[in-house]
């Protein structure tokens, strides 16, 4: 890429800008999947080591019917070593949810 007077960027700011890019369309995959559980009558809950959200669904009388650990990855990006380890101890209550937001939600216009 090249900035506007045509000189192109160094490896360092190229790295930096796909990392931003990186974290931005992470943020967006897990905004979507907060919303879409949350849409779906789930108390989302922002966790922070293992997995990205806890999400819970009641009954009427308040009592809980679901509940599962939600890890979301964009792209082909892996599972970390924590992550791993947090699927094979969860075993059934852990989801890795693949999500592919669509360019205009997370790129600068």
């Amino acid at each position: 890429m090249r900035d506007i007077f045509g000189i192109p960027e160094s490896n360092e700011k190229k790295k930096q800008r796909i990392s931003r890019e990186n974290r931005k369309k992470g943020r967006a995959g897990e905004e979507i999947t907060r919303m879409n559980y949350a849409i779906r009558g789930y108390q989302v809950t922002r966790t922070g080591r293992g997995s990205d959200f806890h999400v819970t669904k009641r009954d009427v009388l308040g009592r809980v019917v679901d509940r599962k650990d939600i890890e979301v990855k964009t792209g082909n990006s892996p599972l970390s070593e924590l992550q791993e380890e947090t699927k094979k101890r969860e075993r059934g209550r852990y989801r890795v949810e693949r999500v592919e937001p669509p360019p205009f939600f997370y790129q600068d216009l």
